[in-house]
């Protein structure tokens, strides 16, 4: 036990953490950019609403989202202390530096982790704690005809405080209540502070994950010659790049049609 306990609390020990955390959290990204694209759904927040209510509501689901707040601390903690021991070891600079295009992510992934940690603190509280602990938000009502498919949206106030979500059917039309979160996310990405901070964030997530995802896979040895482009073109194209962009371009689309009101 006390091999154990002092190979995770070696360097070594806490990059491994960092790495396994860093994976978990790159499959969340995938999940959760998967569950933003809903809101380009041209259905008045039904198709988003839902996905937040079952988000929110469905026991194994929450049990994997307190999982994710652990990660996300875990890897927040023991980057702090991997920054800090590195400098006390090194307090003066390299004197050559590389020019390759990760060498800029890699030597501030400090900067870019307290850039990410700010955001997901504003982020949760705005949406998440808002959704979850703050009564301030609205309901919509969805009735959607079985038979033609159309739905039918109007504003519904519940008479129990307590009111969380209900499903019902009746004479062939499914009736749907749940909280509009997405009128929350309308408002907030009308402010345009909101959005330049949002994409200066997914920025940060670009450059974190360029270096992130790749440094992963070198710390848990799972590098090989022939896999190796595979892992490389992924950590780039898809993680730093498509998923930023589609992350970004959510506050931006938002923006835009606020300024059409």
């Amino acid at each position: 036990m006390s091999e154990f306990k002092q190979t995770f609390n070696s360097s070594l020990g806490k990059k491994l953490i960092m790495a396994l955390t860093g994976l978990f959290l790159c499959t969340f990204l995938i999940v959760h950019v998967g569950g933003n694209l809903l809101l380009f759904k041209n259905d008045q927040g039904f198709a988003f609403n839902s996905y937040a209510n079952f988000l929110t509501h469905f026991p194994p689901i929450e049990v994997v989202a307190y999982l994710l707040y652990l990660a996300i601390i875990v890897h927040s903690v023991y980057a702090l202390v991997l920054t800090v021991r590195n400098r006390r070891s090194r307090p003066v600079g390299y004197a050559v530096h590389t020019k390759s295009p990760a060498s800029w992510s890699s030597k501030n992934m400090g900067l870019l982790g307290s850039i990410l940690l700010l955001f997901i603190v504003i982020h949760m509280g705005d949406f998440w704690f808002t959704y979850k602990y703050n009564n301030i938000l609205g309901f919509k009502e969805y009735k959607t005809n079985q038979i033609t498919g159309e739905t039918v949206v109007s504003d519904f106030t519940p008479s129990n405080p307590d009111f969380e979500r209900s499903y019902s059917t009746e004479n062939n039309v499914e009736i749907v209540r749940v909280k509009d979160l997405h009128a929350r996310i309308s408002s907030s990405f009308s402010h345009l502070w909101y959005v330049v901070f949002y994409v200066i964030a997914m920025g940060a997530v670009s450059f974190h994950l360029l270096h992130g995802f790749q440094s992963a896979f070198h710390t848990l040895g799972w590098i090989h010659r022939k896999y190796k482009p595979i892992i490389y073109f992924f950590g780039t194209w898809f993680f730093a790049v498509l998923i930023p962009l589609l992350f970004a371009a959510m506050p931006v689309v938002y923006y835009i049609q606020s300024l059409n009101k």
